[in-house]
């Protein structure tokens, strides 16, 4: 059996071009139906994310590659009603141990936009429970996708490439949970509703704060985040109000002024001096152009994060990923080896069931023919001579004419392995 992969990504294609070839949740369990009835095609995955979308086929001989491709792409077109040609620029193929590289990385988190970020393995695993549920593995695919979860955990054990925060979002989670040491008791609030806040919102979720308060221009876009977080909504111009009930502000909005300016900072400080034994402050500010103006930093218990400060320590672990991701290639390296020599074994099981069977029908044919002539009366010495040196001449048939072959070649490698394949030794 071999393996192919047929995939686009976010470095091989702007979000306009991959959103057209994504599969949604809803039509995966189609897609997969009508992509494993390919008659060369033994089992199929697709993951799709915002950030790739790949196809994963497995198929019996490598000869049967050129058509798979063919195939696989018009089969994609179809499905999606695109004219693939505009996206040849965009596509890659990766077959054989190059491709359960390729998957061992993605699923690892080194292929990722942000690299070792782990919520791929997730989206990985849910790619391959979508194909077990419609029955569209096969049993070499299910074996790797068992050795790619093996991967990715040895991966994020042996390595550091998972423990450094690599994302805006995450760094201004980890700066909130430095600066106060217990969250049980703090308030917050998010300004704004877009993406950022809403991954920011994921990672402070499992936290437990006492309260969260999203302020936003328009309510209904707010609602889903409420939602998540269990949270109150406010709109903007309400943040001068109740600034002074929340010790942590994370603010992502597009207004082209500052929303949160020092005066309004100014009078929150002085109510909660006068109500709270710890009256410190928190201000992250993710939005460009700014959302908090740069003055209150002059504040005594104010303290201010800006998206430049947040990103030097995302680029500095980054950096330490990147050493991590080296270590990485090399256990991918050594399991991929792994997985392709058991692979390969696969094909020689395969080869000997049909060697074997062969055998069997030369025999079973010479075993019919020997039996028939002694009804008929013919010497049974004779008919068992003539029984053994037709068996033997059958069997030995096709070992002899390699060997002839690998000795006019002068491939010596090759009558090597034949030689000791058979037993023989050299004079």
């Amino acid at each position: 059996m071999s393996i192919a992969i047929l995939g686009i990504n976010h470095k091989t294609a702007p979000v306009a071009l991959r959103e057209k070839i994504a599969f949604s949740p809803d039509v995966i369990d189609k897609a997969l139906y009508n992509l494993y009835q390919h008659p060369l095609i033994n089992g199929c995955v697709i993951l799709s994310t915002c950030n790739r979308t790949e196809i994963y086929v497995g198929y019996d001989h490598m000869s049967d590659l050129p058509r798979i491709k063919i195939s696989v792409e018009q089969w994609l077109s179809q499905f999606h009603h695109i004219q693939l040609t505009d996206y040849t620029d965009c596509l890659y193929w990766h077959d054989d141990k190059h491709a359960v590289e390729h998957l061992m990385k993605v699923a690892s988190g080194i292929d990722s936009m942000i690299l070792g970020e782990p919520q791929i393995l997730g989206q990985v695993k849910q790619a391959y429970s979508y194909s077990h549920q419609n029955q569209c593995l096969s049993g070499e695919l299910e074996k790797l996708f068992q050795r790619i979860f093996h991967v990715a955990k040895r991966v994020r054990t042996e390595t550091d490439i998972g423990s450094n925060t690599a994302s805006v979002a995450y760094a201004a989670c980890l700066v909130a949970r430095q600066l106060f040491q217990s969250v049980s008791d703090l308030n917050i609030m998010l300004v704004g509703a877009g993406e950022t806040i809403e991954l920011i919102a994921r990672y402070l979720k499992p936290h437990s704060f006492n309260k969260i308060i999203v302020a936003n221009r328009t309510r209904e876009k707010a609602l889903t985040l409420a939602n998540l977080m269990d949270a109150e909504i406010i709109a903007l111009p309400d943040i001068a109000v109740r600034l002074k009930d929340v010790d942590i502000i994370i603010s992502s909005t597009a207004s082209p002024l500052p929303i949160i300016g020092k005066g309004m900072v100014e009078r929150s400080l002085s109510i909660r001096k006068k109500t709270l034994s710890n009256h410190q402050m928190l201000f992250i500010d993710l939005a460009v152009p700014r959302d908090i103006e740069a003055e209150i930093a002059q504040l005594d218990d104010v303290h201010l994060f800006t998206i430049d400060d947040l990103q030097k320590t995302v680029q500095s672990n980054l950096e330490q990923r990147a050493v991590a991701a080296k270590e990485a290639e090399y256990i991918i390296d050594e399991e991929a080896d792994i997985f392709m020599e058991w692979l390969r074994s696969r094909n020689a099981v395969d080869l000997i069931k049909q060697y074997r069977s062969q055998a069997e029908t030369i025999k079973l044919e010479l075993t019919d023919k020997a039996l028939s002539a002694i009804k008929q009366g013919a010497d049974i010495d004779d008919v068992l001579a003539k029984f053994s040196h037709q068996l033997t001449n059958r069997l030995i048939h096709a070992p002899t004419q390699t060997l002839l072959h690998a000795a006019t070649q002068d491939c010596c490698d090759c009558l090597k392995v034949l030689s000791d394949g058979l037993g023989l030794k050299e004079h």
